[in-house]
């Protein structure tokens, strides 16, 4: 009987190598250049040329009335930038005519009351639109920003009347009062602002037992900042340069602010008075000095809030 026997098994046969995946073929991304560097050496030229014509068009004004406010009197018009003789007491009479400083200082309360009055409040009510969901808060809203279109001289008549009321009439009180009430347009500006912000994280406040006071202070706010900081701005520059309403209220040339004092000033010097308009072109850079120096200070927090705008824009 034969006997099948296997024959011994041999040695194992390699693996196969896996299959190489073809190599990538490396992909060359276009460097996306910038429209500095495709303008080449003459558009950089033409470039800062424009540059430097505009800030020349916009600072000559005032070179030209610090340059006047050095001059003697018969030489105020001569136009020339570089005073022929430099009449520095022209600042030391103006100090001595007038009460300035006092002025300065009424404008810087009010301007600060103001300034902080319609920020807190128009913040308020635009936290209320953005965060709240009610009947009508659309057309509420659209109610609010409709007062834009009405001109201030309509609302001046009534406004006095009821200061006049209060026996408040010649007071510093109604220049600033109004803005605890907010500003439409800053609450338009603020409520964008607001409903940028997410939700949730509202939501994760109000689980954790927030009240909306407190996510309006902790959340709503340091979050808005540079919003807040625009608004501020404004309105500083809206008050300090406001004539109409101390014209229409202040009578008592102590309550004077800058403005209505500067008003004073052109009637005493300038036309009709005794004709030394280096003394009035001395007061206005006094007084145009402070809001030189708040833009600088506060530059960054400006550029940023209105750059923020227009990206949620």
């Amino acid at each position: 009987m034969t006997q099948l026997t296997t024959p011994p098994a041999g040695p194992p046969a390699p693996e196969s190598a896996p299959a190489r995946e073809p190599a990538e073929t490396p992909v060359r991304t276009k460097r996306l250049r910038h429209p500095r560097e495709k303008a080449g050496p003459l558009g950089r030229a033409l470039r800062i040329t424009a540059l430097t014509a505009t800030s020349v068009i916009f600072i000559y004004p005032f070179l030209w009335l610090v340059s006047a406010s050095l001059k003697p009197s018969e030489d105020v018009f001569d136009n020339a930038l570089i005073p022929k003789v430099v009449q520095w007491e022209n600042y030391a009479d103006i100090w001595g005519e007038v009460p300035l400083l006092t002025w300065v200082w009424n404008s810087a309360v009010v301007t600060l009351a103001a300034a902080v009055a319609v920020t807190v409040s128009s913040a308020i009510v635009a936290f209320g639109f953005a965060y709240f969901r009610f009947p009508g808060r659309n057309a509420l809203f659209a109610l609010v920003i409709s007062t834009m279109m009405l001109p201030a001289v309509v609302l001046m008549i009534p406004q006095y009347l009821v200061w006049n009321e209060l026996h408040l009439a010649s007071s510093q009180i109604p220049l600033w009062a109004p803005n605890l009430f907010g500003s439409a347009f800053y609450i338009f500006l603020l409520r964008q602002f607001f409903l940028g912000l997410p939700r949730e994280l509202f939501e994760a406040a109000r689980i954790d037992g927030a009240s909306y006071w407190g996510m309006f202070w902790r959340i709503a706010v340091p979050l808005c900042r540079p919003a807040l900081v625009v608004t501020f701005i404004f309105e500083v520059h809206a008050s300090w340069t406001d004539l109409v309403r101390p014209l229409v209220y202040l009578r008592d040339p102590e309550l004077y602010t800058v403005p209505r004092g500067l008003k004073a000033v052109l009637d005493q010097f300038g036309e009709g008075g005794e004709m030394r308009w280096e003394i009035v072109a001395a007061a206005s850079v006094i007084v145009t000095v402070p809001m030189i120096i708040a833009f600088f200070l506060c530059q960054k927090h400006f550029t940023e809030g209105i750059a923020t705008q227009g990206r949620k824009g």
